[in-house]
């Protein structure tokens, strides 16, 4: 019997890959594996050493290992690992020129970050903040608010929300904001203090943080433009006189006064509505602003739920900071989450250079200039160990895969439902997109539990850049709905674009 033969029942989709290139029952050798890795993976950089180690590292049995073979029990080994990965494992750290003005680059923002629930009766809990910082987040809010015995509390003013306190806050903020990330956090205080409060509020910032503390512009430099992420401080953006450096709120009125008026160390703070309508009805002028200015987006008063809008419209514009409720799960933490896994997850993602240069004059809802589209095709081919809900003997599934992007890109295609089947569901089908921004495309993959009684059940979900998409033979990693993995649960599918 040929050592490593698996029963056929295991990943038949893999056993015909694997057969292509070890034809008539023969092992894969080094060179068979290096062809595989050329032609159907696209890893161009690969080298017969390459696959020597890819051998070294997923084969089990010793004897295949000197003769420089892999069996199909490696093969599987190896492609369900990281190196076969969906997500561009160089991607996995930073990569990205770290060097460039904060206005350059999208960074994860939390709203109302102290409250775990809603926005009237919701707990607020130092967790939270902890919480987000833990997903990489780098700017916090703090609604600060008189409290007893001269001690500021952050809450959700004129609510029921809890109270707790802005020490308590700062000491854990401290604690926790290099956690993940070496690069700034930006403390966005929404400051309803009296004057008396403020300066504990002050004293407080700058003894419990310290020299972590941006007090003073970088170099004594305040000509020309923002910092980088590279100079790796806390700062802080409020009407709190001496702490505010760089994000110094004004107020916006339009985008021809900030032109003439705003100082490149002023932002502006939009909420949702408002700032939809500047992005529907002066896309170009919107991203000629964040070329030059940070702009921060928050949710409508009316999201007393907590609920969050579609992030992927104002980073089509360039708005640096799209704050979001962490604590809300759906769609846009999803995007949220996919997109700041890029540059090794450290809340800064540089924009793409036609969001950061006043030149290209770059409108998301009018497209005229000379973009390439790409073309796309995802075919999905099957799924590994789904998670069954609790309240059901089996399920339906079937895989919808979602571009996210500028207007003209946003389109959504599903498979066909198989029936009662979690282990191993084979759909086989193909799935073909034009895209014409692909630096602005997010790509979601959704599975679903076709329901005909009930809504479809959410089974698990994995977003990413398309920019961080590799081709080839690839398994995507399946989530929760709270963001965690569902680890074996996955899904196979063939990426290829041009």
């Amino acid at each position: 019997m040929r050592r490593g033969k698996a029963p056929s029942s295991r990943r038949a989709e893999i056993m015909h890959i694997y057969r292509c290139y070890a034809p008539g029952g023969k092992e894969l050798t080094a060179k068979s594996l290096l062809e595989f890795l050329h032609k159907e993976q696209i890893e161009i950089a690969a080298s017969e050493r390459t696959a020597e180690q890819m051998i070294d590292k997923y084969e089990i049995h010793e004897k295949a290992r000197q003769e420089r073979t892999m069996t199909f029990e490696g093969f599987l080994r190896f492609m369900e690992s990281k190196d076969c990965s969906i997500f561009n494992k160089e991607h996995t750290t930073v990569y990205q020129d770290m060097e460039q003005p904060l206005c350059h680059y999208f960074i994860s923002s939390s709203h109302n970050t102290y409250l775990t629930g809603d926005q009237l009766l919701g707990r607020s809990h130092l967790f939270a903040y902890v919480s987000a910082l833990r997903k990489g987040c780098r700017c916090l809010e703090i609604d600060c608010w008189d409290g007893p015995d001269l001690e500021p509390v952050v809450y959700h003013g004129y609510t029921l929300t809890s109270k707790i306190l802005f020490r308590d806050v700062i000491v854990t903020i401290e604690h926790h904001a290099f956690e993940v990330s070496p690069y700034p956090v930006i403390l966005s205080l929404e400051n309803h203090c009296t004057p008396p409060q403020q300066e504990i509020m002050a004293r407080y910032l700058r003894g419990i943080l310290g020299n972590r503390l941006l007090d003073m512009t970088v170099n004594n430099n305040f000509s020309r433009e923002l910092p980088s992420p590279n100079k790796k401080k806390i700062t802080v953006a409020m009407e709190l006189s001496d702490l505010v450096i760089y994000t110094k709120s004004v107020k916006f009125i339009s985008f021809s006064h900030s032109s003439g008026n705003q100082k490149f160390y002023e932002n502006t703070s939009l909420g949702e509505n408002k700032a939809r309508k500047l992005a529907r009805n002066s896309g170009c002028e919107f991203a000629l602003h964040n070329s030059r200015f940070l702009t921060r987006i928050y949710p409508a008063g009316s999201r007393t739920m907590s609920s969050n809008y579609n992030p992927q419209e104002f980073w089509n514009v360039g708005s640096q900071l799209v704050a979001l409720n962490f604590q809300s799960l759906g769609l846009p933490m999803d995007l949220n989450n996919g997109k700041f896994q890029d540059n090794g997850g450290c809340g800064y993602v540089l924009k793409p250079h036609f969001l950061r240069t006043n030149e290209t004059g770059f409108d998301p809802n009018c497209l005229q200039q000379n973009f390439k589209p790409v073309y796309l095709l995802i075919k999905v081919i099957s799924g590994y160990n789904l998670p069954v809900p609790k309240h059901s003997k089996g399920i339906n599934p079937y895989v919808r895969v979602e571009i996210h992007g500028a207007p003209a890109d946003n389109c959504r295609k599903q498979t066909d439902p198989v029936k009662r089947t979690s282990l191993n569901p084979r759909w086989d089908e193909n799935m073909n997109f034009a895209i014409q921004v692909p630096d602005l495309v997010l790509v979601r993959f959704v599975v679903k539990d076709q329901n005909s009684i009930l809504s479809d059940d959410f089974i698990g979900q994995y977003t990413l850049p398309f920019t961080s998409m590799k081709k080839g033979y690839r398994w995507v990693p399946l989530k929760s709905r709270e963001g965690y993995s569902l680890d074996p649960a996955s899904l196979f599918v063939y990426v290829w674009y041009c």
